[in-house]
């Protein structure tokens, strides 16, 4: 069994998804970002970061295993899917993981807060992550021109890219003209356990878009 802590972002999205596609038992934590639960004295047990998501193998001497690449590496390792036992293969798949947790990521993450959640617009902080981010869409692009999915077959870094390169218009950046790179997405997002792992943890109610930016904005302090 694994409990995993998460919340619906991104980086949660990527285990909740994992977790669907190799079908191991799990029970989901649901952390308020908006109440900083993430900084809380027992999840910092967890996870010394205060991050998610975090997740706990039960079945493993309640190891804990937090920074969500990791994560996905762990649970492939576990299991042996979506993590070829090719040489050459497994490397293609970590370089590509790699470039998500070292590229995709950080660049995105930081369009988000300077295009949705800072309280004052720069304009010269948003252009470059939001150029940055599609240069990078633009390397995807590049790899699925003769490939399915990133590193060949559908893999964790398929996995751990999907979430971040679907919320593209949240962060302000077109994916216009990079018709491999939205057929990708297509055919990522069809995958019933992804369905099921974009739904996990379960959504918020709706909010008011300035309601959602207030309160994103509380997450940056």
């Amino acid at each position: 069994m694994i409990t995993l802590y998460t919340a619906g972002t991104p980086n949660g999205h990527k285990i909740s998804i994992m977790l669907e596609e190799i079908g191991l038992d799990y029970a989901v934590v649901a952390l308020n970002l908006h109440e900083s639960e993430q900084r809380e004295n027992w999840f910092l047990e967890i996870n010394p970061n205060g991050r998610i998501p975090a997740i706990v193998d039960h079945s493993n001497d309640d190891l804990n295993v937090f920074e969500s690449g990791a994560i996905l590496l762990y649970l492939a390792e576990k299991t042996t899917k979506l993590l070829p036992s090719d040489e050459k293969e497994r490397s293609t798949v970590i370089q590509w993981l790699m470039f998500q947790m070292g590229g995709i990521g950080p660049m995105q993450g930081q369009a988000n807060v300077f295009y949705r959640y800072a309280p004052e617009k720069i304009d010269y902080a948003i252009g470059r992550y939001q150029r940055e981010v599609r240069r990078l869409y633009e390397v995807l692009n590049t790899q699925l021109e003769e490939h399915e999915y990133l590193a060949g077959e559908y893999s964790i870094a398929d996995i751990a890219s999907y979430p971040w390169v679907r919320g593209h218009a949240w962060s302000g950046v077109s994916i216009e003209g990079l018709g491999y790179l939205e057929n990708w997405l297509l055919r990522v997002g069809e995958r019933p356990a992804v369905k099921r792992g974009m739904e996990i943890p379960e959504p918020p109610r709706s909010l008011a878009k300035e309601e959602y930016i207030q309160s994103g904005r509380g997450m940056l302090v």
